[in-house]
């Protein structure tokens, strides 16, 4: 039966802001103790393991009771899962646990709602940075409660891009060289935040003048790319093809920017 008539996507945003409240302090007591209590590699994982566990057992229940009949995608507990129901979560509890274990700032909690394939609701919490990315679809994006827009800039020599690096798969390193090379000789720089969640976050409110990159899972992008299209951007695959929550690789950016930016991308990838 279907609840799209009853759902109320302000009353279900406060609901899962509520959940990022409870997350963040609780990834925040953890992150500030991690010089006192990892001391090995296998701490680490540990530690970082029992995070990213308790933070996604906080979030499907508090979300899930949020919506009744929803499911989940999460990179915990359902990473396998591909199954897109009427009203269907897709999260990260922690995006950038590299960052996390070693005290950087940059990570976040990436959470998206889906109405029947479509991202409708959108959080990118920033826990250390003390930052909260929200979208509901149709309604804009906000910073802190604020509008945001992407960036206004026109010129690929004025723009400042970012990407990820391949860490386990390097079957296209030659291609990436190629677009990276291409893009520090004609852009103001290249930034690699570690979290592609941040990326897309930066990327819709005009930090970034575009994100790309490969091998990304559905929750790593699924909040990011209704952050970025309720701002004002494009979000697509690198063929331009805009259905890329479930595709291998993402292209956001200014909408003035972005035929630029994906005939360079095209030409490294498509050689």
């Amino acid at each position: 039966m279907s609840t799209a008539k009853s759902t109320d996507y302000s009353e279900i945003l406060k609901n899962m802001e509520s959940a990022c409240d409870i997350v963040g302090a609780f990834q925040l007591e953890h992150w500030n103790q991690i010089g006192d209590e990892v001391v090995s590699d296998k701490s680490h994982n540990q530690l970082v393991s029992f995070v990213d566990q308790e933070s996604e057992k906080t979030l499907v229940d508090r979300l899930t009771k949020a919506l009744p009949g929803s499911t989940i995608i999460g990179e915990e507990s359902a990473s396998n899962n591909r199954e897109i129901t009427e009203y269907t979560w897709v999260i990260d509890p922690l995006d950038g646990t590299t960052n996390y274990l070693h005290g950087l700032p940059v990570f976040s909690i990436s959470i998206a709602l889906l109405h029947e394939g479509v991202p409708v609701i959108a959080i990118v919490d920033c826990p250390a940075l003390n930052e909260r990315f929200t979208a509901i679809k149709g309604n804009g994006a906000k910073l802190n409660g604020k509008d945001f827009s992407v960036a206004t800039n026109t010129e690929l020599t004025h723009s400042l891009l970012a990407t990820g690096f391949p860490y386990h798969d390097f079957a296209e390193m030659d291609s990436y060289l190629e677009v990276l090379t291409y893009f520090m000789k004609h852009t103001r720089g290249l930034r690699r935040m570690g979290s592609a969640a941040i990326d897309l976050a930066y990327t819709a409110c005009g930090r970034f003048d575009a994100f790309f990159e490969l091998h990304l899972s559905p929750w790593d992008v699924a909040a990011g790319v209704l952050l970025v299209r309720e701002a004002g951007g494009i979000v697509a695959n690198f063929e331009g093809n805009d259905e890329v929550i479930f595709a291998d690789n993402i292209l956001a950016s200014s909408s003035s920017l972005y035929p630029s930016i994906k005939k360079s991308v095209q030409q490294a990838f498509n050689d």
